[in-house]
């Protein structure tokens, strides 16, 4: 079961401080701050308290702050895994037997697309194309693309992130 990760870190303002000096507070640098704080939840996700503390440390809208962590998929206003797993559902990938990698991700994993593992160690996420065409079907688990997908790559990748 999921805990709001505020409740686990205690407030979230100084995380928020961290991650804009670090990145930067302009609006060009605000996905890089509130990636880097997403990645540093527990839950892998940004609050509604997290988003008006990045538009208060900004100087943003708090709509504007929203946006961006609702448009951006690497971002997140709900509670995912340790790890998202994106595959690709372009046309190269779908052609390319994607169907059957979803397939095999939700039978390994007992969850569906658009859901996280009951552990809370995975997110299954639909994506668009990953730039990889000629690697098909592709998925990517955090910053690491896999390409040429198989069911026993996929147990691999899977064994390996599991360890």
């Amino acid at each position: 079961m999921f805990l709001h990760h505020k409740s686990i870190m205690g407030g979230n303002n100084m995380q928020v401080k961290e991650a804009l000096s670090k990145y930067g507070s302009t609006p060009d640098k605000l996905i890089g701050a509130m990636l880097a704080y997403q990645r540093s939840t527990p839950c892998n996700y940004l609050t509604e308290d997290d988003i008006r503390e990045f538009a208060s440390e900004t100087g943003l809208p708090i709509s504007r702050v929203h946006g961006v962590a609702s448009f951006y998929s690497l971002l997140s206003t709900k509670p995912r895994g340790k790890y998202i797993i994106q595959v690709c559902y372009d046309v190269p990938c779908y052609v390319n037997d994607s169907v059957n990698v979803v397939k095999e991700l939700e039978k390994k994993l007992r969850t569906t697309m658009g859901h996280t593992t009951d552990d809370g160690m995975f997110t299954l996420e639909y994506s668009s194309c990953l730039g990889c065409c000629d690697k098909a079907p592709v998925m990517q688990i955090g910053d690491k693309l896999y390409g040429n997908l198989t069911s026993e790559k996929i147990t691999e990748i899977l064994s390996a992130y599991r360890r």
